[in-house]
């Protein structure tokens, strides 16, 4: 059986936040990739507390210019546009949940199902956890990937390796 996606309208997505506990933690960054590769970079203006792994391993990677959750919500807005496309995330259960936050329920721009990657790849017979970077069984080398172009962690980037994952699984040009 050949994979063959519903639907082209799709928008690759990662976020970080600052704790794993939705009830507690904030989005902290954003990285928005369109099929074609047009790219959305934010980071939020936050103040609160933070996990000690999000202090070792995020509040790094956070250096650009910050922007209001008003103001997140609006340029997203207008980068996504009117379509609805399908948010494809690789940790699809707190990415969408972080993502969704800034907006009212019913004001999100994406389509209200999710498209989670680690599925994908489960479906595919891939075990979900080789979807990291400096993986020990090459996942990333196999689909013909230099993982080593992208950092870890960094939104914007999980967003787009996670692009050229999807497209070197659907044999089309990254």
């Amino acid at each position: 059986m050949k994979i063959m996606p519903f639907s082209d309208n799709v928008i690759f997505f990662d976020t970080e936040f600052s704790t794993l506990n939705p009830y507690e933690g904030e989005i902290l960054s954003v990285g928005l990739v369109k099929m074609g590769g047009q790219e959305l970079y934010l980071e939020l203006e936050y103040e609160g507390a933070v996990s000690d792994w999000v202090k070792e391993n995020i509040l790094p990677t956070l250096t650009a210019e910050k922007v209001s959750r008003t103001e997140a919500v609006r340029l997203i807005k207008e980068f996504v546009g009117d379509s609805r496309p399908y948010a494809v995330s690789y940790v699809n259960q707190f990415d969408t949940i972080y993502v969704y936050k800034p907006f009212s329920i019913d004001d999100h721009p994406f389509f209200w199902i999710p498209i989670d990657f680690a599925s994908f790849l489960f479906m595919a017979g891939i075990d979900p956890t080789t979807h990291l970077y400096g993986e020990k069984t090459g996942f990333f080398s196999k689909l013909g990937i230099d993982s080593k172009k992208y950092h870890q962690h960094h939104a914007l980037d999980d967003a787009r390796i996670l692009r050229e994952a999807y497209l070197k699984f659907l044999n089309q040009p990254t």
